[in-house]
């Protein structure tokens, strides 16, 4: 399957209630060969109206994350575990993970990153370990099936907890580092 054919069966999907209440189905942005993968839990309502991910508050400061680093929606790839907005931006619920899941999968399988990013806790908890704690084990490495795999704070999170925002440009300058390792073509010519 193409990343245009699976981008058609996603905004086909009626697999969960969440079709039911979205405004459009939020499925990616980026280059199909980037490397590094950004991963969030589910749009917000500016995501949902847009159909991009990580375009309202949260996004811009990604975004303002992502250049400090020199990344961009240019050179990455960013999307979510769900693709349709839950009710009042609360945690989507196990079912619709589940429902959603083999949509980043094959999404992930496409685009063959070398880096996964997670972006909070719930994106942590599904693609490294069901046990993952955010304060606790955010910006450390792992590496599953060939590919690194970390977590750092949600920007939505530092939106609302500056106080961790230390926290979270050590991250980025963790995530730095493992792709220069990793990655070095993404820093080519800067």
């Amino acid at each position: 399957m193409t990343m245009d054919g699976l981008r058609a069966a996603c905004l086909a999907c009626r697999q969960c209630p969440l079709a039911a209440t979205r405004t459009n189905v939020v499925f990616g942005v980026g280059p199909e060969d980037a490397p590094v993968l950004f991963v969030g839990e589910g749009p917000g309502q500016q995501e949902d109206l847009q159909g991009e991910p990580f375009v309202g508050p949260a996004g811009r400061l990604l975004d303002e994350m992502l250049s400090i680093i020199d990344l961009s929606r240019e050179n990455c790839y960013i999307t979510n575990i769900v693709k349709c907005r839950p009710p009042q931006n609360r945690d989507p619920l196990q079912t619709e993970q589940d429902a959603c899941i083999g949509f980043l999968r094959r999404q992930t399988a496409l685009l063959r990153p070398k880096i996964i990013v997670c972006l909070g806790r719930i994106a942590a908890m599904r693609l490294i370990d069901e046990n993952f704690r955010i304060t606790r084990d955010h910006g450390a490495w792992r590496q599953k099936g060939g590919i690194w795999f970390s977590a750092m704070f949600h920007p939505s999170f530092l939106l609302r907890d500056v106080s961790r925002r230390p926290d979270a440009f050590r991250d980025l300058k963790s995530l730095q580092t493992k792709v220069r390792e990793v990655c070095p073509e993404v820093y080519a010519g800067l």
